[in-house]
């Protein structure tokens, strides 16, 4: 279980006598928020975040309040409030899912690996933060089993075959949680950022690289990607991260108006991946080029709307180091450089029985370091 202290608060689900519960980590206990807050009661009743999340930026803050006013020994976090961790579910109903593509390590590495004689970069990647749509229904919470899936792939030689795929994959990514919806046709402005997006949570946006290759041309990931997709079981309020806030990379050439704002700012935020257990590489957030906000503000500029429960993602999270890499593609370098573990054993993509942890810590202007969480995933086969 993770220590996220007495500040971080993170939001949860969480089962108590075969009945759900909005839970908020305290330390390394899950505090019941519908028993410990009687005057936010109404917003936890069911058990999941959805109407939370519905209530906007001053009710967040409101609770928020509540729950920093107290010390331990008083009456919030009486110790019948207080329960052991156990069994942790999706914590709200998502309602559309976008995966982006923002990190300029990750798009020159896959430039690079298959358009070696080209340009690493499409020409649209630096004006606009490019992304598809996946699946909603298909967002897991993490310890879900994930199945290998099925699908079409073409070798190189031209052969076109149907079975389990052979290049499976992980993805370390963050996920924006979308709380107030918006207008069909009103675009939502860079500025308004925090006030439709509570919070963050992990990612593992699972791709199966094989499928993926032979159907991405030319609409882009579908059966690839749509399998599943793992998120961590607790939400992390922006207003935690206040302090994590720091300048993003320099944008060149300049976005236009819409994706510019006075103050831009990324997150501090170092990730780990563990292979069975075994470190394989820690990505940093920081180096993200495209921002949430600007991700959001051009997700809705056609006029999109937004929904409670809407979930988006920042694609790979890919630093400049080899040991800063957040896919196994560019790990293994499309599976020519297989990876050694510490084991004595040796991965290109994911095989059978393997278990996949992503955790991350966000680094503090004071010093401080606050515990995210973890998202976890095994991989089976079809049965």
């Amino acid at each position: 279980m993770t220590d996220f202290g007495r500040t971080t608060l993170p939001f949860c689900s969480f089962v108590l006598d075969g009945e759900r519960h909005v839970g908020v980590g305290i330390g390394t206990q899950v505090l019941d928020a519908k028993a410990a807050l009687p005057d936010h009661a109404a917003l936890f009743a069911d058990g999941s975040l959805d109407a939370f999340l519905a209530s906007g930026p001053d009710t967040w803050q409101a609770v928020r309040d509540a729950l920093l006013a107290h010390e331990p020994t008083e009456h919030l976090y009486d110790a019948q409030y207080l329960h052991e961790v156990g069994e942790l579910v999706l914590p709200f109903t998502v309602a559309d899912y976008v995966d982006f593509y923002a990190s300029e390590h990750h798009a020159t590495n896959v430039g690079t690996m298959f358009r070696p004689d080209g340009d690493a970069l499409t020409p649209n990647w630096k004006h606009l933060p490019i992304g598809y749509h996946g699946r909603a229904g298909t967002v897991v919470t993490s310890g879900t089993t994930i199945l290998r899936p099925n699908g079409q792939r073409r070798s190189p030689d031209g052969e076109i075959t149907f079975g389990p795929s052979i290049k499976l994959d992980i993805e370390a990514e963050l996920g924006f949680v979308v709380g107030v919806p918006s207008a069909l046709g009103t675009p939502v402005p860079i500025s308004e950022f925090d006030k439709h997006v509570f919070g963050v949570c992990l990612v593992n946006d699972w791709s199966a690289r094989d499928i993926q290759a032979w159907e991405y041309v030319p609409l882009g990931p579908f059966l690839g990607k749509s399998f599943a997709t793992s998120i961590s079981p607790w939400i992390i309020p922006l207003a935690a991260l206040t302090r994590a806030r720091v300048d993003p990379p320099a944008q060149t050439p300049t976005p236009l108006p819409y994706l510019q704002t006075d103050e831009p700012w990324g997150l501090n935020l170092e990730f780990v991946i563990t292979l069975n257990g075994i470190e394989i590489s820690r990505p940093p957030f920081a180096s993200m080029y495209w921002t949430g906000a600007q991700m959001l503000a051009h997700m809705t500029v056609n006029g999109a709307s937004l929904r409670t429960g809407d979930l988006f993602a920042s694609g790979t999270i890919s630093g400049p180091e080899t040991n800063q890499r957040g896919s196994l593609l560019e790990l293994s370098w499309n599976g020519t450089e297989p990876i050694s573990l510490a084991d004595g054993t040796t991965r290109s993509f994911l095989e059978n029985g393997d278990t996949v942890a992503i955790s991350a810590v966000a680094h503090l202007d004071n010093g401080e370091r606050l515990e995210l969480g973890e998202v976890l995933g095994t991989i089976v086969s079809q049965p």
